[in-house]
């Protein structure tokens, strides 16, 4: 009766050992992974799906011990760019943030060409922001943002190529300015409002001018203008209850009147 439980003990084994092979040669992937597997520390060509690089999504049965599989995720990375301190072609110092958009396209090439791909591709993205922003002018910076991303995209995107990552986007998210420039930038722009709102008031000026010219041309082609212009104006002061009423009088009229007075 003793002999029995230790009879049980190489069985349980066993099992434990097949469970453990099933489990460790069995592997899952998900329909966004992609699975670059060695055997015996070389690439296994004969794993790689004809529909793809890689192992394509599903079941997939390894050899213990004989071969490793690295998981490779086929989904968009936005990563963002740290802060980097940025001295521009017009020497402004700058802290400029971006955020890069990438995405695995040859898994097989992801592992093999470089030891870490997203690591890698954070590199290229800070030190091809500083090349490329240290060549542009802060104006450029502020107003050509498009062209400056579309830039940076295409320079990183060269470089990651021979990983098998294409870089879809890369966005310059924060120019942070210092304070002194802040201010001067906005003394600037109060300076051109100034500018323009003393270029338009004179602007009003002018036209001003020419349509009074053009009114006094009339006024005198027409002498009875000037007085149905004179009784408008009566009836302006009257409709404001004024106690007094003015009644211009023509200078003409009070020489008439006193005389001219010449010393003898």
């Amino acid at each position: 009766m003793d002999i029995v439980p230790f009879a049980i003990v190489p069985v349980l084994f066993i099992i434990i050992v097949l469970l453990y092979i099933f489990f460790s040669a069995v592997k899952v992937l998900r329909e966004y992974e992609r699975a670059v597997v060695f055997r015996l520390g070389r690439l296994s060509k004969a794993l790689i799906n004809p529909g793809g690089t890689g192992n394509g999504p599903g079941l997939i049965l390894l050899i213990p011990v004989v071969d490793k599989m690295v998981k490779v995720s086929l989904r968009t990375v936005a990563m963002n760019v740290p802060s980097q301190d940025v001295i521009t072609r017009d020497n402004v110092s700058l802290k400029v943030d971006a955020v890069i958009y990438f995405r695995v396209m040859d898994p097989e090439r992801a592992v093999v060409a470089v030891e870490d791909y997203l690591f890698a591709t954070s590199q290229m993205a800070q030190t091809t922001l500083r090349s490329v922003l240290g060549q542009s002018e802060l104006d450029e910076l502020l107003s050509e943002r498009d062209r400056i991303n579309q830039m940076l995209q295409r320079i990183i995107d060269e470089h990651t190529e021979p990983w098998g990552i294409k870089v879809s986007a890369v966005e310059v998210k924060l120019i942070d300015l210092p304070q002194d420039m802040q201010r001067a930038m906005a003394k600037q722009a109060e300076a051109e409002r100034e500018k323009r709102a003393k270029i338009i008031h004179a602007e009003g000026e002018l036209l001003a001018s020419e349509k009074l010219a053009q009114a006094g041309r009339v006024i005198a082609s027409e002498p009875i203008t000037i007085q149905l212009r004179y009784l408008q104006t009566l009836t302006e002061i009257g409709t404001e209850k004024n106690s007094t009423v003015i009644f211009p009088i023509p200078i003409d009229m009070l020489r008439a009147i006193v005389g001219d007075k010449k010393p003898a």
